[in-house]
């Protein structure tokens, strides 16, 4: 259920109606637009009043929401949400690219890479500390001494870094991480889905790897319920028939989908949607004129050695080539 207030409802009397709804044992979402303020409720409302909320004098309507995914809707909240990190930011029309390794794996390598994304644009950096892998024989990266490398790069640029968080016992570990990533294996771990919902940090939350996008949105739902609005929703390609030619099949039609659905940001991961080199450019271009709010790509210093996934990692100059494509694409889009 919403309750859209009038224009110019005061404050006392605004809060006042929180109150009362609270001690109804409703949860209360507030979203303060430039114009108007709607109160989102959360939890069984079968039982309240919607004529007496509408009689009010500060109530402009009040309406049921169908929709399961109540705090993540745009009709809980109606306007964008922005989520900023430093300098940085993501949504309601902010864009940024995110870019750096699939695995951190020597200062060196990710410093250097840090300092080459950030010339070419990136406004983010990415690297994996902790990686799932399908074989436990593969390279799992370099778990607490990845996030430590990954701080030392963040202190050379001062790029903010976004890192895969695997198991909630490590939390702990990332109190100085910027954003949080809840990969696709992790996108229905409901239990760490709520931990992350009491903290207070951005939230990359990746769809699952055949995740529909009710899906997504639950999952979503789930840390906001607990508590947390900063979530970004990633859209990486799901598992479909096709697994010869790409590793996965990337859903573009999602953006738009979920930017009517949804007040949260959109941000597109291509390359492993792609798992090819050839295709991460292409599909960054188009991931930026569907209208993503972001874009995250994989970019490795020497990627035929790299330890994890470099089939998919640009080198420093074709993501220069591909940042400079996207944001000329991004301008047109402007006008």
């Amino acid at each position: 259920m919403i309750a859209v207030l009038k224009p110019g409802a005061s404050r006392e009397r605004t809060e006042h109606l929180i109150s009362w709804l609270k001690d109804q044992g409703l949860g209360v979402h507030v979203s303060n637009g430039e114009f108007q303020t709607v109160l989102g409720l959360i939890g069984n409302t079968a039982n309240v009043d919607m004529e007496m909320i509408q009689s009010l004098d500060i109530v402009e309507k009040v309406t049921r929401v169908s929709d399961p995914f109540k705090a993540a809707g745009r009709k809980f909240h109606p306007e964008d949400t922005v989520v900023r990190v430093g300098q940085a930011a993501i949504g309601g029309g902010e864009f940024s690219l995110i870019a750096g390794p699939c695995s951190v794996e020597t200062e060196e390598q990710i410093t250097f890479v840090a300092q080459e994304v950030k010339k070419a644009g990136a406004a983010f950096l990415r690297g994996g500390a902790f990686k799932p892998r399908t074989s436990p024989y593969d390279f799992q990266g370099l778990g607490a001494e990845g996030i430590r490398l990954l701080l030392e790069a963040k202190r050379a640029t001062g790029l903010p870094i976004v890192t895969e968080l695997m198991d909630i016992r490590t939390l702990d570990l990332f109190e100085d991480v910027d954003i949080i990533q809840v990969g696709a294996r992790n996108t229905q771990n409901f239990d760490m889905l709520k931990e992350l919902g009491k903290t207070d940090k951005p939230i990359l939350l990746k769809r699952g790897l055949a995740g529909t996008i009710k899906e997504l949105l639950m999952s979503a739902e789930y840390i906001m319920a607990s508590g947390n609005e900063k979530v970004i929703l990633c859209e990486r390609g799901i598992r479909t028939y096709e697994s010869t030619y790409t590793r996965n099949t990337l859903d573009l039609s999602v953006v738009p989908v979920l930017k009517r659905l949804t007040h949260l940001p959109v941000v597109v991961d291509p390359s492993h949607a792609t798992g090819h080199t050839y295709l991460v450019e292409s599909m960054a271009m188009a991931a930026a004129a569907a209208g993503a709010d972001g874009i995250m790509i994989e970019v490795h210093n020497d990627p035929p050695h790299a330890l994890c996934d470099g089939a998919q990692s640009l080198t420093p100059e074709a993501f220069a080539r591909a940042a400079r494509r996207i944001f000329k694409i991004r301008e047109a889009m402007a006008e």
